[in-house]
């Protein structure tokens, strides 16, 4: 991994980038060791966020009993601690690696797809390692792979999480430039991921329903982006089978061509209960900390 070549950065963050490219290289058994540390801290010292955490699960598992929504707290702060040097990771894993720790399930599904020569947008979500995703379908799949993503405003992490994002071939797309990016490259065999799980506003004109049993507004830009521009719309799952491995699993939700309603949203809806059904099989895979339903819906008048 590359050092960042910025000159705007205060001394400490050259400290900082080469602790970080150092750890990248400890094998990952030493860095589930310190995994192990993070998680202590998050859960017993910082507690990091654990009202949040706690309200989520009880929200969208009312028929849990406390005890098991306390377990499930704790579960997803350890998985929450390995995604993080997963993460770190991607800074010097080998290619061979990560394939192995990734595996596709359908790669088929998409090629299909790009055998048509089409554009495709992938729909996934911050569940299991969401930072893996992205990485992995680089090397498993024939087309190329880009991924929308919002920039950070810290320079120096900007810079050091592209550098990982991108290390094994796959692109970025700052999310406010992903209409100009489908038009100038119009027609190009690739894939195209997107995290729509995120929690839209008032002002986004979101598209409302029940997600894990709660009031939700969801972005429509999978509707909006698969008309103007003829894109089949395919689902991302990805599921934890034990520790540094993942399995994706794919799955249609939209042909690219059908005609779609002006006045609903079913490839969003669709990938709501594809994510639901996730989540319920995999509870604490899913980034509990995130205040996704901090927006409520307008009362109608």
């Amino acid at each position: 991994m590359s050092k960042p070549t910025s000159k705007s950065y205060l001394w400490y963050y050259h400290v900082l980038g080469g602790l970080l490219r150092g750890l990248a290289h400890l094998p990952l058994t030493m860095l589930y060791g310190l995994a192990d540390f993070i998680y202590f801290l998050l859960a017993y010292v910082v507690r990091y966020r654990q009202n949040v955490i706690l309200t989520n699960l009880r929200n969208s598992f009312p028929e849990k009993p406390e005890a098991e929504i306390q377990q499930l707290q704790k579960q997803f702060y350890r998985n929450f601690a390995q995604v993080l040097v997963e993460t770190l990771k991607l800074g010097a894993i080998s290619n061979e690696e990560l394939k192995r720790r990734v595996t596709f399930r359908n790669p088929e599904v998409l090629e299909r797809h790009f055998a048509q020569g089409r554009t495709v947008l992938g729909l996934s979500s911050h569940a299991g390692n969401w930072e893996w995703v992205l990485t992995s379908g680089a090397l498993w799949l024939s087309a190329h792979v880009d991924g929308v993503y919002k920039p950070l405003m810290n320079p120096f992490f900007e810079s050091f999480m592209r550098q990982l994002r991108t290390g094994t071939g796959a692109g970025l797309i700052p999310m406010r430039d992903t209409l100009r990016d489908l038009v100038q490259r119009r027609g190009e065999t690739r894939v195209v991921s997107l995290l729509s799980d995120q929690a839209a506003g008032p002002e986004d004109r979101p598209y409302w329903t029940t997600f894990m049993n709660q009031d939700a507004g969801f972005y429509t830009s999978a509707e909006r982006l698969a008309s103007r521009f003829n894109c089949p719309v395919v689902y991302v799952g990805i599921h934890r089978l034990h520790q540094g491995r993942y399995e994706i699993v794919l799955a249609d939700l939209y042909d690219g061509n059908s005609p779609l309603p002006t006045d609903s949203f079913p490839i969003t809806e669709a990938f709501v209960r594809h994510l639901e059904a996730d989540i319920r099989a995999f509870p604490a895979d899913y980034l509990w900390s995130h205040r996704r339903w901090k927006h409520k819906r307008e009362a109608r008048r």
